[in-house]
């Protein structure tokens, strides 16, 4: 078995509230989940408006299955036009963990 990870830092465009910040993220999150059967949430910079950690994991039976999965899930969020990816962070657990 292997779980996969991914932290995707993101700026938001105009946002200026929580408020629009939860309906700028929400859609993104509901996407990864509904088209690649991910666990995804907002899991940082939870208090800043502009900011947003997006955390998704996956879990397969082959590495290359996981990580076809999370670069899929950063390539569809670095293609919103109302995000800019940051930085994204990939990490990988195995057996021989």
């Amino acid at each position: 078995m292997y779980v996969g990870a991914l932290e995707l830092d993101v700026l938001l465009g105009d946002v200026h509230s929580l408020k629009q910040k939860r309906s700028a993220v929400r859609p993104v999150v509901a996407e990864l989940r509904r088209r690649f059967a991910v666990s995804v949430a907002e899991a940082g910079h939870l208090d800043l408006h502009r900011r947003a950690l997006i955390g998704v994991s996956c879990v397969a039976a082959d590495p290359g299955h996981v990580t076809e999965v999370l670069d899929s899930c950063e390539r569809l969020v670095a293609a919103r036009p109302e995000l800019e990816l940051l930085s994204a962070r990939h990490r990988m657990l195995g057996p021989e963990d």
